[in-house]
């Protein structure tokens, strides 16, 4: 019988049993927060027993107000480096001391005590906002749950945006699945057929206000939808067809539960698809205008100029620059 532990678990036992004794006996007046944050199988909540092969063990974020850390940080890091048991339930378990503003800092390049503009939030990488979102807190004194209620979820503006964006990734790209294939090129209509899959799962992650994570676990967080287990199949569906004919048709059938959860938000007049054949060819289309429905819901001004001139999507799609958060100011010009 398998005596895993998940490490959200092990982290909580961590903070109740050490970390939080000593931090009551070293330091009685200081407020402070506790959580388990950042990268991690066990933040997402994802971990299992093969997770505890390289970096996977019991650890406490600990935050301290802007005020003490200058003032306490190097005490506290010193008692709990000297205090911390060598090992905990097994695993050798580790802390790390931050302020929440410093913290947020160093994850996102956002400083959460001003106000988050459309362009801000438009080169947050989703997977960071999950990854800051996601997590447990143990403890908070200091407003760590305030900082990421301000980040659990893109501002209604912002995620019809997002919406416009992820609609206008599927449509140029209908076609080419058997235009590819009738090519000669069945591969290439393979790969496009597999990327609008990623593409319909991320809309189907937007539609129901979730950020998505990394390339990891987007399948489990997908699977874990309310949409993911009637849309898994039919995208299986996708990826298994062997011939142009047969992908293009369950791509026709994702499309119609995509077009259907559209509906379910009650954002627009309920839609309905037609079906075209692109300039006379074989070639099926199901389209429904949807971002041209979503576009005049927009009201805040700055995001309806991105909108008409960049609808793009998120920053995601440039990921060789946003692995390293300080990149995040580079990216930001995009939008001047």
């Amino acid at each position: 019988m398998s005596t895993f532990v998940p490490g959200a678990e092990l982290s909580r036992r961590l903070y109740d049993q050490v970390v939080q004794p000593i931090l009551s006996a070293r330091f009685p007046d200081l407020t402070h927060s506790a959580a388990l944050l950042g990268r991690g199988s066990e933040v997402l909540g994802f971990d299992d027993e093969m997770s505890c092969d390289h970096d996977w063990r019991p650890r406490v974020l600990v935050f301290l107000a802007e005020d003490d850390e200058p003032r306490h940080g190097a005490d506290v890091r010193e008692a709990l480096q000297r205090d911390l048991p060598p090992t905990f339930a097994g695993h050798p378990p580790a802390y790390e001391v931050h302020t929440v503003r410093g913290y947020v800092r160093q994850q996102l390049e956002l400083d959460i005590d001003r106000d988050i503009e459309p362009q801000d939030w438009l080169t947050l990488p989703e997977q960071g906002l999950r990854m800051f979102t996601s997590g447990v807190v143990f403890h908070d004194e200091l407003g760590l749950q305030a900082a990421r209620d301000r980040l659990a979820y893109y501002p209604k503006d912002v995620w019809l945006y997002l919406l416009i964006a992820g609609w206008w990734r599927v449509h140029p790209e209908m076609n080419l699945v058997g235009r590819a294939a009738a090519a000669g090129d069945e591969l290439g209509s393979s790969l496009i057929g597999s990327r609008l899959v990623g593409d319909l799962m991320r809309l189907a992650f937007l539609m129901e206000r979730q950020y998505a994570p990394y390339s990891k676990w987007f399948g489990t967080a997908f699977s874990r939808l309310a949409c993911g287990p009637e849309l898994t199949p039919l995208l299986w569906n996708v990826m298994r067809a062997e011939a142009w004919e047969d992908r293009e048709a369950a791509l026709m059938t994702a499309y119609e539960k995509l077009f259907q959860m559209h509906n379910a938000l009650g954002l627009t007049a309920p839609v309905t698809t037609e079906v075209v054949q692109m300039w006379g060819r074989p070639f099926k289309v199901a389209w429904a205008d949807i971002p041209g429905l979503l576009l005049p819901l927009i009201q805040d001004p700055a995001v309806v100029s991105i909108a008409r001139r960049w609808p793009v999507g998120p920053v995601d799609q440039f990921r060789e620059l946003f692995w390293a958060p300080k990149n995040r100011q580079l990216l930001l010009r995009l939008f001047d």
